[in-house]
């Protein structure tokens, strides 16, 4: 898969659904992502929206933020249909 480095941190895009834009990452991406294991980024009305995720193991992991909630961010927060990816933390 395709990587990408952010601020420092290196990150692999695992799931693409044509949302990928590498300048509006940039963009919307701050240090208060770090220590999150997964990023995923929807679109919304043209905006970029990141929401960070957690494996368990992860110090600041609650239920809401683990990755195992990912395919109910997606439908209840999100637009339908959208476009989005997912970036993991290597």
């Amino acid at each position: 898969m395709k990587k990408i480095t952010l601020d420092g941190t290196e990150y692999e895009i695992i799931e693409d659904h044509d949302g990928y834009d590498k300048e509006a990452i940039e963009t919307a991406y701050t240090d208060y992502f770090t220590p999150y294991d997964y990023i995923i980024g929807d679109w919304s009305y043209g905006k970029l929206r990141l929401k960070g995720f957690c494996e368990k193991e992860n110090p600041i992991h609650k239920k809401y933020n683990h990755i195992s909630r990912k395919e109910t961010y997606l439908k209840e927060n999100c637009a339908y249909g959208c476009k989005y990816f997912v970036l993991k933390k290597i």
